[in-house]
């Protein structure tokens, strides 16, 4: 079985540095020490800005296909060291090993799509000659790097997330400063060792896990020129009023609502939504959280969802039949398991689940629970789903949108002007006609409204963050 090192440096402008061995990496299962990670302070943090600003030019330099070899390069490196990315994600992250193999081949999508959009970052020519005071003018415009970036990335994809930050600024050139999750900061650490092996200019980019108090410079420091954020909202929405000028990106997470409608196949549903509430022990922005099931078909879906929400193999996540794994921490598990013992106090049905030893929480189904519930309204970040039944699908889309957050929303139906209506009327930044809310593809526009966040991931909508439009205007005297 492959393991950690039994340390790990940081990255400071390319290079590992060791000071100190003073961040503890717990295997989330177990509890144990897995590994001990080198821990940045501020003079480092701010040397790796330092160095990011000096790369800043020699990086814009970067022809195309100098830039797309680097994402290559990456690619074919993740490809060998596949088993090991996996199995680290395991260990560091709880993720249940099929979980956190699939994460891996995520991780090899987001360079290879940033290898190909590399080479196809181009602009426009416009005509400006649109009233006689513009006659003999011309004009085009391009892309050019923002300049140096700043990510903070979360705990729940360590690998995926942090490459949808750094895959897109080297695809365009932007050298940048990455602050991992603590928690888990090894799988950010392997992407530094395979960017080590490059031949990007000195300073292109440092990976600093650091304390919590260290994201005030990644954020407020003025010579970082975008801040991309992915966490919680209170902490987002926090770093954005200290940000400064700088443009922020910022993926906070949701609650996110499945409707079954009365058309929908129930047997391909309930798969679906066993997977999209429980994958990764619910710890997705984007799991499901609340599922709407038509009258029609009520009963017939809650009483299968619980027997096979009842079969999840749950356990130690490096057994390949491992469904359920630990949650983040003993912490995290305790404070949802509170959330369903007040929703089952103030009145709803415990359909299966609700039990908790250390961080494992068993997978959980309640139904009938009362609107101000936390476990209903905010985002519960691990493996419960509240269901409730409608009649009216106009007011089951209402109630999709009675969240603060509007990040993804899932439809089974076969109408088709159900689906274009769903589309139409639901605030959330995507719908997804026939599956969960839970799916996503790595190029697609990814990201949210109201508190989900502001902006987009996806490679090509990230470039567009991480550029300027740059305009050209050529005047020809006219004779």
């Amino acid at each position: 079985m492959t393991v950690l090192a039994p340390t790990y440096p940081y990255f400071l402008a390319n290079r590992p540095e060791a000071p100190n061995h003073d961040l503890e990496v717990l295997d989330k299962y177990s509890g144990e020490v897995a590994t001990r990670v080198a821990l940045a302070d501020d003079a480092a943090i701010d040397r790796g800005i330092a160095a990011a600003v000096e790369a800043a030019e020699p990086m814009a330099r970067m022809a195309a296909y100098e830039r797309q070899a680097v994402l290559d390069h990456c690619v074919r490196r993740f490809e060998e060291r596949f088993e090991e990315l996996a199995m680290a994600l395991c260990i560091e992250a709880g993720k249940p090993i099929k979980d956190a193999r699939g994460e891996v081949g995520r991780l090899i999508d987001t360079f290879r799509i940033a290898a190909e959009e590399s080479v196809r970052i181009g602009g426009e020519v416009m005509p400006l000659d649109i009233s006689p005071r513009a006659r003999g003018y011309s004009g085009a415009w391009k892309r050019v790097p923002i300049g140096p970036c700043s990510f903070i990335s979360p705990f729940n994809f360590p690998l995926n997330l942090a490459a949808h930050k750094v895959a897109p600024a080297l695809a365009v050139g932007c050298p940048f400063v990455l602050k991992p999750a603590s928690l888990t900061p090894i799988g950010a650490l392997v992407i530094g060792e395979v960017l080590a092996e490059t031949d990007l200019p000195e300073g292109a980019f440092s990976i600093l896990p650091c304390a919590r108090d260290g994201a005030a410079r990644f954020t407020e420091d003025d010579r970082l020129k975008l801040l991309s954020f992915t966490g919680s909202p209170g902490v987002g929405w926090d770093l954005k009023a200290r940000a400064g000028k700088k443009p922020v990106v910022l993926e906070l997470g949701g609650n996110a609502a499945v409707i079954v409608d009365e058309d929908a196949d129930v047997d391909d549903a309930i798969e679906r939504i066993v997977f999209g509430a429980f994958y990764q022990s619910g710890q997705s922005c984007i799991g499901v959280q609340r599922i709407l099931v038509h009258d029609a078909l009520y009963e017939r879906l809650r009483d299968q969802l619980v027997e096979k929400t009842k079969a999840l193999p749950m356990g130690d996540p490096k057994d390949e039949d491992t469904f359920i794994g630990p949650m983040i921490s003993e912490k995290e598990a305790t404070r949802l398991h509170g959330w369903i013992e007040s929703a089952v106090e103030a009145g709803a049905t415990l359909l299966c689940g609700g039990g908790r030893e250390g961080a494992m929480l068993e997978a959980t189904l309640l139904e009938d629970v009362p609107s101000g519930e936390d476990v209903v309204c905010q985002e519960a970040f691990g493996p419960v789903a509240i269901l409730s039944r409608f009649s009216d699908f106009d007011a089951a889309l209402a109630q999709v949108n009675d969240s603060v957050f509007g990040l993804q929303a899932g439809i089974f139906t076969r109408d088709l002007y159900k689906a274009q209506k769903a589309w139409d009327v639901l605030d959330v930044g995507g719908v997804v006609i026939g599956d969960v809310p839970s799916w996503r593809v790595d190029h697609m526009p990814y990201g949210g409204v109201k508190e989900s966040g502001l902006g987009r991931e996806g490679v090509k909508f990230a470039i567009e963050d991480m550029t300027e439009v740059r305009m050209l205007v050529v005047r020809t005297p006219q004779a």
